[in-house]
């Protein structure tokens, strides 16, 4: 039976404040490739992996800020993935099968809970898309718009953090609902990207405005109809200014608010009232069910060259913790992807 050396990113302890390279190390273990007698599980070999900001919370002592466990300090991370199956106790996988779901920062993994994984049927398109715009991240931008804030043509739409690995995509169907759309991020390079390579109507660099409840008036001067939230703090509390009557807003995330110790309040919120206003959080996972529907979707459009998609690619499993690290502060160009390996 081979036994091979096994490349695992391993978090040392708990994280308080911005995580560094240095809270993860790069350590190896062996591994049979074979599952143990018995096993329900698969054994995989990870090809991609996904730097997502939601693993930030999953670094801290308590997960009372998170909605998934902690990792284990002196165990490899975990997060969303594209494996191939070496070896299968579950009859709904087979050797060769190619996979996406949560898998280990780690170059083979057993995954136990196989219920959370999804066989990839289409693999003329490429398998790293399963690391965000066919996986996760896709679906998170699918929700959000269509279900959460249910978008009508010629209404305005704002979306924070626009160019990262959701930003891009709710930008893009927007635009295919005929919407005008306008996002927000952090540096020309990506303002530059909004607007030239995903066709939204306009883009700026919040770093660029002192007065982010005047950019925004630039911009919407009839208001805001739509904002889906990556960002949290001081935009959120400009977009609040700047809501149209009946508004919606689709909470997906705050990347401004993971890495601080005390979380900065919210002034603005009585705009809810006054412009009768729904303001909703919500988790992917409660929403998986829709994944074929999103799937049929956006392949289409991707084949009609109506969506087109930018990943940040790190190679190798010892750039992965520069590359989520990076995540916090904004060093990515779209959606950031882990090359373990390409076969």
């Amino acid at each position: 039976m081979a036994e091979v050396t096994n490349k695992q990113v391993v978090l040392k302890d708990y994280v308080s404040g911005f995580p560094k390279e240095s809270d993860m190390v790069l350590t190896s273990s062996t591994l049979k490739l074979k599952l143990p007698e018995g096993s329900k599980g698969v054994l995989v070999k990870n090809l991609y992996l996904s730097c997502d900001p939601y693993m930030r919370g999953r670094m801290n002592n308590t997960s009372s800020f998170s909605y998934v466990e902690s990792f284990k300090p002196g165990s490899p991370i975990t997060g969303y993935g594209v494996a191939k199956v070496l070896d299968s106790g579950d009859p709904n996988f087979k050797e060769g099968d190619l996979i996406w779901g949560i898998t280990g920062w780690e170059e083979y993994s057993i995954i136990t809970a196989t219920e959370t994984l999804f066989k990839i049927q289409h693999t003329d398109v490429p398998l790293s898309y399963y690391t965000g715009l066919l996986g996760m991240a896709g679906t998170t931008a699918y929700v959000g718009l269509y279900e959460i804030c249910s978008p009508k043509k010629g209404e305005y739409v704002f979306i924070s953090a626009a160019s990262g690995a959701v930003g891009q995509l709710v930008g893009q169907f927007a635009k295919l609902l005929g919407c005008y759309v306008v996002g927000s991020a952090g540096s020309k390079e990506k303002v530059d990207l909004l607007k030239n390579k995903f066709g939204f109507d306009e883009a700026f660099n919040y770093k660029e405005e002192p007065d982010l409840d005047a950019a925004l008036k630039r911009y919407f001067p009839e208001g805001i109809d739509i904002y889906f939230e990556n960002v949290g703090g001081k935009m959120l509390d400009a977009v609040l200014l700047n809501l149209r009557s009946r508004a919606r807003i689709a909470v997906c995330g705050m990347i401004s608010q993971y890495n601080l110790q005390q979380p900065e309040g919210v002034h603005n919120l009585t705009s809810l009232v006054f412009k009768q206003a729904r303001m909703e959080g919500f988790l992917v996972f409660d929403y998986y069910h829709l994944y074929p529907k999103f799937l049929e979707l956006v392949l289409s459009h991707i084949k009609e060259g109506k969506i087109v998609y930018v990943e940040d690619v790190a190679e190798g499993l010892e750039s992965g913790p520069a590359a989520l690290v990076g995540l916090f502060s904004g060093r990515n160009l779209g959606k950031q992807v882990v090359v373990v390996s390409r076969e």
